[in-house]
């Protein structure tokens, strides 16, 4: 055999190697880890979708009627748009603990401005948005101008808020009563209407809305691109001319603001202006951008799984009183989605990488 033959078998065995490496990296587990990894929302997407299909066979129409299904929706609106806060942070591998206090404080300083001092209503709700806004802000800026590390800032401005909160409010309570007479526009979010049987709400439509938005503006403008590129490696972001700082304190605004709509929404949900309501949001933003598929280490993930992570929650805890289980099984049962959840992350990206 000549030389020229040698290397003709050679390369050809070359090839057929190659061909049997590729056609082992498209198996069925490769094909489903690269769409999970191009699709993060895909996981949430599929748990709630057997979580509903569960349910319905337990429950049957008592679970599937339409005023079932849309009270889920009403029971998440809250955490959804408090989501929604939280996902941008956690995109840009940070994390705010104060949206929660951020939130309550906006719809007390909407309560106040209305009813302490007078003010119109629609002055008294831009005011508490600007006082989000103004939260985020300071948020932003220690963080990327100070370079102070998110968790330790709003870990600060969760207390300092908290702590203005409820000596500014002399933790007095605004009644739905007096809200209703006075300044409906207050409430305007609790706002009921009806489709063929499904009670949908103002803020339902609200957050369903905000989600779809941001979902867009992530996705396809240079903005949402810049998110994502702070998030996954900042240096490299400023080398490819990003304005990392910028980026970092737009974020945190809009966060507070979005923050501060939760709070409008908040008076509409539960009708009054309490400065002891919501104190849980924070820890159930980052249950919702966690089982949503966001990773915590930033750069990865969809504001739409956020979404269905919220849920999924709403989904397990109404299924669950439906079943008449005790209410320590939700928290159990949201704890291992939490757990998964993560490890389903740190697997795509060790294969990724």
């Amino acid at each position: 055999m000549s030389a020229s033959d040698n290397y003709e078998a050679a390369s050809a065995g070359a090839s057929d190697r190659v061909a049997e490496f590729e056609d082992t990296r498209r198996g069925p587990v490769q094909k489903f880890h690269h769409a999970l990894h191009q699709t993060p929302s895909l996981v949430p997407l599929i748990v709630l979708v057997l979580s509903i299909a569960v349910f319905g066979v337990l429950l049957g129409s008592k679970f599937f009627s339409p005023f079932a299904l849309t009270l889920i929706l009403q029971q998440v609106q809250i955490v959804g748009i408090v989501g929604a806060a939280q996902s941008l942070v956690i995109l840009t591998a940070g994390i705010d603990l104060s949206v929660g206090a951020i939130m309550v404080l906006s719809s007390v300083v909407m309560g106040q401005f209305t009813f302490r001092y007078g003010l119109p209503p629609e002055v008294a709700i831009a005011a508490g948005l600007m006082c989000g806004t103004l939260m985020g802000f300071i948020n932003g800026f220690l963080v990327a101008r100070m370079k102070l590390p998110p968790f330790i800032v709003t870990l600060g401005m969760w207390q300092i808020v908290l702590a203005t909160n409820f000596l500014y409010s002399a933790n007095e309570t605004i009644r739905s009563q007096e809200i209703a007479t006075s300044a409906p526009l207050l409430q305007l979010f609790g706002t009921k209407f009806n489709i063929a049987g499904a009670v949908f709400t103002v803020g339902v439509i609200f957050m369903v809305l905000l989600v779809l938005i941001l979902a867009y503006v992530l996705r396809h403008t240079a903005w949402g691109r810049h998110v994502y590129a702070v998030g996954d490696d900042p240096e490299a972001a400023e080398l490819s001319g990003v304005n990392v700082t910028r980026t970092l304190i737009t974020v945190y605004m809009l966060s507070g603001l979005i923050c501060a709509f939760a709070g409008w929404a908040l008076i509409g949900r539960i009708g009054s202006v309490s400065p002891t309501s919501g104190q849980l949001a924070n820890i159930e933003s980052i249950t919702a951008v966690v089982i949503g598929g966001i990773s915590l280490f930033g750069g990865r993930g969809s504001i739409l799984g956020m979404l269905f992570g919220a849920l999924i929650v709403g989904v397990f805890s109404l299924g669950l009183r439906l079943l008449g289980a005790d209410a320590q099984w939700t928290y159990l049962l949201i704890g291992v989605l939490i757990i998964l959840a993560v490890a389903v992350d740190q697997w795509i990206r060790k294969v990724a990488a």
